[in-house]
């Protein structure tokens, strides 16, 4: 491997803010904040504004759309005369 042209990987908190749920991962994302975790050490934090806390696949609130009804709509409505 070429020394020096590889990104620091380090331990980084990512932190839901609509959730308010934080996880610890590893990352090489650049960031200025820093957070105390759990732990009593100091890591780089990350904001982000959705994870498997707040996304609706994860939580069970994802709406599953009727696309048979729509199509067979779309098909009356526009089949040729």
């Amino acid at each position: 491997m070429k020394q020096g042209i590889h990104p620091e990987y380090r331990e980084v908190v990512f932190q839901d803010i609509s959730a308010n749920h934080s996880f610890l991962t590893r990352s090489t994302i650049q960031t200025k904040e820093t957070v105390k975790w759990e732990d009593g050490n100091e890591y780089p934090l990350v904001k982000v504004e959705i994870s498997s806390k707040s996304h609706p696949f994860y939580t069970g609130q994802q709406r599953i759309m009727d696309t048979a009804g729509r199509v067979e709509r779309f098909n009356r409505r526009y089949k040729k005369a």
